[in-house]
């Protein structure tokens, strides 16, 4: 799609339906909670909401919360279809693709799926095609809006851009992550200007936003409190007024990304983030000095699914 403005703050419910983030110090809050915060959420002008099959019971949070708003684009996951068994027969395959939309549907209280995004990327090409092949059936009869695939690194989000019916691609982002720059993916998304592109993972599951070495992972080669203190230097020396207002204002100087999925569990969080996206951006010169400044770190600290094998 084309870019005309900064990115769009996105509302992110993983926390909504599980206790999610190694910094959320929160937890899960109540179904009352969730629905009030996304019901607020839709009041002060956010207009995209992510969530997923397998985010517990974030769906039917959001669906109570959305219901009667129309207008609110929802983008949701396919199952990560654990249950399907490596050798399962097509029709099988298409009746747990079908069971996975129909229990969105029900969650969401919804007709149609505005955005369907593949969880596991490799579901592209699994089953001899299947899966991806189901959910294109789906989109051309209505039943989905957009397909798109949820990506955990360039290399899969690279592979998404390839597929024509791919129109949307969520991926990890934050001012640490060196990789998309090497991988080039401004000009390969200036390539397919009709994909939405959203970030996630802004705060790196929230360590970025907190000074607190001692919740991050433990990944030989990482100095944790050299970097928390990098970054909280970064923010004063660029005028931001916290950590989390520069890796919000780094991302959202990316010409390339249309939305930052940011997950939030309380409402004073909300109203942070809200503050946070009334500010400008980084500048294009602001933000390739940052880059410059930021060690090239490990890509086990950079992906959250690798640190449990990384931890001493």
């Amino acid at each position: 799609m084309s870019r005309p403005r900064a990115a769009d703050l996105v509302l992110g419910t993983v926390q909504l339906g599980m206790p999610y983030g190694i910094a959320n110090r929160v937890g899960k809050p109540s179904r009352e909670e969730a629905v009030r915060l996304v019901t607020r959420a839709a009041a002060a002008g956010i207009s995209q909401i992510d969530t997923a099959r397998a985010y517990g019971d974030s769906e039917e949070c959001v669906g109570e919360a959305v219901a009667a708003n129309p207008s609110i684009h929802v983008i949701t996951k396919l199952s990560p279809l654990a249950e399907l068994a490596a050798d399962a027969s097509r029709d099988e395959v298409r009746d747990y693709v079908d069971m996975s939309i129909e229990a969105s549907l029900r969650a969401l209280h919804r007709s149609r799926i505005d955005c369907l995004l593949l969880h596991r990327a490799s579901h592209l090409h699994a089953y001899g095609g299947a899966i991806w092949e189901r959910l294109i059936e789906l989109c051309r009869s209505g039943t989905i809006g957009t397909l798109g695939v949820s990506a955990q690194s360039p290399r899969e989000a690279l592979a998404a851009l390839d597929s024509s019916e791919v129109g949307h691609i969520q991926l990890p982002f934050n001012l640490l992550d060196w990789r998309w720059r090497a991988d080039q993916m401004a000009a390969r998304v200036a390539a397919r200007p009709h994909v939405t592109i959203h970030a996630r993972s802004v705060f790196l599951q929230g360590l970025l936003a907190v000074n607190d070495s001692s919740l991050w992972p433990r990944v030989p080669g990482v100095d944790a409190s050299a970097v928390a203190l990098r970054v909280h230097v970064l923010a004063g020396k660029f005028g931001r007024i916290s950590a989390a207002d520069l890796c919000l204002a780094y991302v959202r100087a990316q010409s390339w990304i249309d939305g930052i999925v940011v997950g939030m569990e309380t409402e004073e969080q909300l109203d942070d983030n809200l503050r946070l996206f009334a500010r400008a951006p980084l500048s294009h010169a602001e933000r390739a000095a940052i880059g410059a400044l930021i060690p090239r770190l490990p890509e086990q600290l950079l992906d959250p699914s690798r640190w449990q094998r990384c931890a001493a």
